[in-house]
């Protein structure tokens, strides 16, 4: 692969110039919210970053689209250096960009590096293969136990949907979180108990035969004591004294939060109280629950996922899953990934509920929000084409994914 070079030379005091005349507007062209925070106002940085930008472009043959400046971001990696990330779906995803910037009196100057666009991506970086921005697997130390690796709340199920709380607590479990407490109504107890051997399964006040509700505000909240992250809302059910739980425990809870199903579903009936919820909740909602807590239409969401998933995460201040072929991850302060996996061995019930929960283990392990959304859905669609390519494309249930998650993040590590 014959790598290709770009070079790029920015005024200093011209970059300064017109910043001072536009304001934010002028770096808001070209930097993103992150680089705009690590420059903190140094012309020198700012000039940097546009004389790289237009090194990359001028790196790229001709025919070839250049990407937008603010599909390219550089920051400092751990030892200095730039490192470049570049947004999904652009020409350069895949691809291994290399940058150097320089200062000398009134000019900023940049050299880049990026391989040829005329050859494939590097190998895995297809369908299934390689790692998007914000993918972290967490640590494991050899000498870690069942306390190292965080505890999961879960608060789901109801008469009729016990497979959901079984489903999103074993999801939390295969993410490799040390401890997963379920908490179920009292006459569904019995049987998530015995469903759930790995789990440790409490029941709660019901106000009728398998439906939570306020009433068990006080119990629900004693459960979450010392758990590092929480999952709700998956087969919860709609009744209107489960939304009054659940508003007035997101109020009250403190830990990383995934709302999920149904609790979704009752925060559309209220959803002016989702911007004022803690900006460490991560929402996993498909189209059309999607469109209910943004008062859409399924169609207006589905037609500009991406954008309608940025727009409302800044608007929310929550990390947004938008599930579906093609998921979209978005974070509040800008970020977005997409993900390019899509696979119909995955469309059955119950999946949803399985990514749930691993994306609430993850938490529990100390992964931030963003990063425990964008992991959690890689690896769950690596599985689901693991188990395509061993079972089809129809017929895999959603429980056939637990011992397969595992084993991706295996392989992966």
């Amino acid at each position: 692969m014959t790598p290709r070079v770009g070079v790029d030379v920015a005024a200093i005091p011209r970059i300064a110039e017109a910043q001072k005349r536009f304001g934010n507007r002028f770096l808001q062209k070209f930097l993103t919210a992150q680089e705009i925070d690590y420059c903190g106002g140094s012309a020198e940085r700012w000039a940097g970053r546009w004389a790289a930008k237009e090194a990359i472009g001028k790196a790229m043959p001709t025919g070839v689209p250049r990407p937008h400046m603010r599909d390219v971001e550089i920051l400092p990696s751990e030892d200095g250096r730039p490192h470049v990330r570049v947004a999904p779906a652009t020409t350069l995803t895949g691809r291994d960009i290399d940058v150097s910037i320089a200062h000398d009196g009134h000019f900023a100057v940049a050299v880049a590096v990026i391989p040829d666009l005329d050859s494939p991506p590097p190998p895995g970086e297809g369908q299934g293969g390689g790692l998007p921005d914000g993918f972290r697997l967490p640590a494991r130390p050899r000498d870690g136990h069942k306390g190292t690796f965080g505890t999961v709340v879960v608060l789901a199920g109801s008469q009729g949907y016990t497979g959901a709380a079984y489903l999103t607590s074993m999801g939390a479990a295969r993410s490799g979180a040390g401890i997963v407490r379920l908490m179920v109504a009292q006459s569904i107890y019995p049987i998530l108990a015995e469903k759930c051997t790995e789990v440790v399964v409490g029941p709660i006040p019901e106000i009728s035969p398998g439906v939570v509700g306020h009433a068990a505000l006080s119990a629900v909240l004693r459960g979450f004591t010392g758990a590092a992250a929480g999952i709700v809302g998956p087969g919860i059910g709609r009744d209107t004294s489960t939304r009054r739980l659940i508003e007035d425990l997101l109020r009250k809870v403190t830990v990383p939060l995934v709302l999920d199903a149904d609790a979704l579903n009752l925060l559309s009936e209220h959803r002016s109280i989702l911007p004022k919820l803690s900006p460490d909740i991560v929402l996993t909602p498909h189209p059309a629950e999607f469109g209910r807590l943004a008062n859409l239409e399924t169609s207006a969401v589905q037609k500009d996922r991406r954008g309608i998933a940025s727009r409302f995460a800044k608007s929310w201040n929550k990390v947004v899953v938008l599930k579906g072929a093609g998921t979209v991850i978005a974070a509040p302060d800008g970020r977005i990934t997409l993900n390019p996996i899509a696979t119909p061995a995955l469309a059955s019930g119950g999946t949803g509920d399985v990514l749930a929960g691993l994306i609430g283990g993850l938490m529990a392990q100390k992964l931030p929000a963003f990063e425990a959304a964008v992991t959690g859905v890689h690896l769950h669609s690596l599985a689901g084409i693991d188990l395509e390519a061993s079972m089809g494309q129809a017929g895999v249930l959603a429980s056939d994914l637990l011992p397969q998650i595992p084993r991706v993040m295996e392989r992966l590590r």
